[in-house]
């Protein structure tokens, strides 16, 4: 069922709880907003945990939950609950703004959530405000020192790199990883419908390593699983590690394992590709787990070998990506 045309084999589903988000992110809303879907046409937190029983029961060991921002959902924790006493999932993961997380992370932790990335990318508060349009930056920090209290190792802070507003901060965002097991993951900027991407914005991966090689020493590369989106490495004698997603410059589409269930119940195979197919409208016309399957390996046979060029899929409908999920 969920292995392609090519012999890759998914195990790892991405969930997007919400629409709604508390910031407003200049690569992620764009600046007229978007048309949020209402309510009702969202999957319900049943119809969640029913197909990541599906997925998970096909051979999905992780999922992560997304947004928007996904702790705005008000039923997280008891999605969080359910979707880790799915038997056979190994990992329960958020990618969250961290606005609000600090406070609320100890109960994500009992409800199973065992891994977490926390977007994150400016470290000057006048400039996180500005990316943003709203204030917050210390409650990100916050939450970053909160969830490294609790044990989480390493805690994954994800940071956009954008030309002329953030790469002279490279330095210091690897400059986290020294004392803390922080593993920050420099992210090319890439195109979404509505964020006005531009390829004099984007920081090429080698440009990115250049600039931390030079600073520091001893720059290791690790060993990657073939799975992996990023390109990991650690500093000598540094307690974190440093990884850079090359999704525009380097992909990884050989080893995709990855898939997307929607906030509004549209499957995705591939981030950058425009097809999208329903599940929720056949789950509430009564379709049956088989026949949810079916629809389900069908689109995953149709995934392709890789997405198209960074140029290409800047003309390419897709959706923002506050509807996609992060």
């Amino acid at each position: 069922m969920l292995t392609d045309s090519f012999g890759r084999l998914h195990t790892y589903l991405r969930i997007s709880l919400t629409e709604r988000c508390n910031l407003r992110c200049h690569y992620c809303m764009p600046d007229e907003g978007v048309k949020l879907t209402p309510s009702p046409l969202l999957l319900s937190q049943n119809e969640i945990v029913r197909l990541a029983n599906l997925f998970v029961s096909s051979g999905v060991d992780k999922i992560r939950l997304t947004g928007g921002e996904p702790t705005i959902r008000k039923d997280i924790e008891d999605i969080c609950l359910q979707l880790s006493n799915l038997k056979g999932l190994k990992t329960l993961a958020m990618t969250t703004n961290g606005i609000t997380l600090a406070k609320r992370l100890p109960k994500f932790k009992e409800c199973g959530l065992n891994l977490l990335n926390i977007s994150l990318d400016t470290l000057v508060p006048a400039k996180f405000e500005f990316l943003t349009r709203r204030k917050g930056h210390g409650r990100v920090m916050e939450s970053i020192n909160a969830a490294i209290d609790l044990g989480y190792n390493p805690v994954k802070v994800n940071c956009v790199v954008m030309r002329g507003f953030n790469d002279n901060e490279i330095c210091d965002f690897v400059e986290l990883s020294r004392e803390k097991p922080i593993n920050v993951r420099f992210i090319e900027f890439m195109p979404f419908d509505g964020n006005v991407w531009n390829v004099k914005k984007l920081v090429p991966y080698k440009d990115m390593l250049e600039t931390v090689v030079n600073q520091f020493k001893n720059v290791n590369r690790l060993q990657d699983h073939p799975t992996d989106t990023a390109k990991n490495f650690r500093i000598e004698g540094y307690c974190g590690t440093v990884s850079f997603i090359t999704s525009m410059t380097e992909h990884f589409c050989a080893g995709c394992n990855r898939l997307r269930l929607l906030a509004d119940g549209n499957f995705k195979v591939c981030l950058f590709g425009p097809s999208e197919v329903s599940l929720r409208d056949p789950i509430r016309s009564g379709a049956g787990d088989d026949e949810l399957k079916e629809i389900i390996g069908a689109a995953v046979k149709k995934k392709k070998a890789a997405h198209a060029g960074m140029f290409d899929i800047a003309k390419t409908t897709n959706r923002p990506m506050i509807h996609i999920g992060g």
